[in-house]
């Protein structure tokens, strides 16, 4: 996690101590206790949007543990959360597990960038699909190679040995990054595949974001791939990468939101939002991107705890959108909430439909 984000969590903490401190002097008021856990990368905003929301819904007591996609899958697979969060969506093998009783929500939008380490490089190196997917084969091993200098023209490339760096552990950064490898590399695909964790055929291992860069900045040569957010607030160098539409894109929060609002269209307002959007349509679209998302039981035992889950989640995806950028993530494209109401809407307690007009 970054320093910035460290210093905003700290921050959240303080808040919600002295919150915590009034609301002793204060009523008692009935609360309902809503716990969630899962994936690492939104866990700022989320515990931004939880503070937020208990300050104005003194009757809803949420908490969220940031363990990790795939122990947020686990534990609401075991009933142990009300609501669980992922970087990647669940299999069809895990849907089956939980009977289908489970809805993919996106919250925010995230995205992988190349960074690098070639300190007499002061341009932002361009890659195309077919030389990154090449690099993480082990192909391409020179930064001399004529692949790499022809689409950066005029820059003077190092005669240095191309290092890889993975991440060691499994995470949905892994998993949007090969991805995205698998669709423009039918090799790749065949090879590797996409996965949280996968058989690397090269390079250097890194727990976390901070492990990966840090092996990135003491290996000469180095490359690695790091989550957006992460670059930004560490002012890694981050390179742009050719998009389906064949536009060099530096990768950024607005063109993240772009590579959503491209694969709409292929969506289609029925879609389950278990959708890859790496390499998407549209000029402006970052290929290396990805929803992140909340999952909720299609049928919940108690209507008070699913009656508050669902008008917390639609108010995130709504006013609590304003938050995102502020915080280092791109917001959802707003023709996407209609599908999302949809399938809040959908929620039951019971067997009966929890949504109100209160929700809106």
């Amino acid at each position: 996690m970054t320093q910035t984000r460290w210093l905003v969590l700290a921050a959240l903490a303080a808040t919600a101590a002295t919150a915590a401190t009034a609301a002793t002097a204060a009523p008692a008021v009935a609360q309902v206790k809503l716990n969630g856990a899962g994936a690492t990368f939104p866990n700022i905003i989320y515990q931004d949007w939880m503070l937020s929301y208990n300050q104005t819904h003194p009757d809803v007591q949420l908490n969220y543990q940031s363990i990790g996609s795939g122990g947020g899958i686990r534990q609401f697979s075991d009933g142990t959360v009300d609501f669980g969060a992922t970087d990647a969506p669940m299999k069809d093998s895990a849907i089956a597990g939980v009977n289908g009783n489970v809805l993919h929500i996106p919250t925010v939008l995230g995205g992988d960038v190349p960074t690098y380490n070639l300190p007499d490089v002061k341009e932002t190196l361009r890659f195309t699909p077919d030389v990154l997917a090449d690099i993480f084969l082990g192909k391409i091993t020179k930064w001399t190679d004529p692949r790499i200098a022809a689409v950066n023209p005029g820059v003077k490339l190092p005669a240095a040995d191309v290092v890889v760096v993975h991440r060691s552990d499994g995470s949905g950064t892994t998993f949007i990054w090969t991805d995205y490898l698998s669709k423009i590399s039918p090799e790749w695909e065949q090879k590797v595949g996409r996965g949280t964790s996968v058989n690397w055929p090269v390079g250097l291992g890194g727990k976390g974001n901070e492990g990966v860069t840090a092996t990135v900045k003491q290996t000469p040569g180095a490359i690695g791939y790091v989550e957006l957010g992460y670059a930004m607030a560490n002012k890694l160098p981050a390179g742009s990468v050719r998009n389906k539409a064949g536009k060099f894109i530096t990768p950024a929060l607005e063109s993240i939101t772009a590579a959503a609002a491209g694969a709409m269209q292929a969506m289609g307002p029925n879609t389950d939002f278990r959708v890859s959007i790496t390499n998407p349509d549209g000029e402006k679209a970052y290929p290396i991107a990805s929803f992140t998302w909340f999952l909720l039981r299609r049928d919940y035992d108690a209507a008070a705890k699913a009656g508050a889950l669902v008008k917390f989640v639609w108010w995130a995806e709504t006013g609590g959108q304003a938050r995102a950028e502020p915080l280092g993530y791109a917001p959802l494209p707003k023709p996407l909430r209609p599908w999302i109401e949809a399938r809040l809407k959908t929620i039951t307690a019971g067997g009966k439909p929890v949504w109100t007009t209160a929700a809106r």
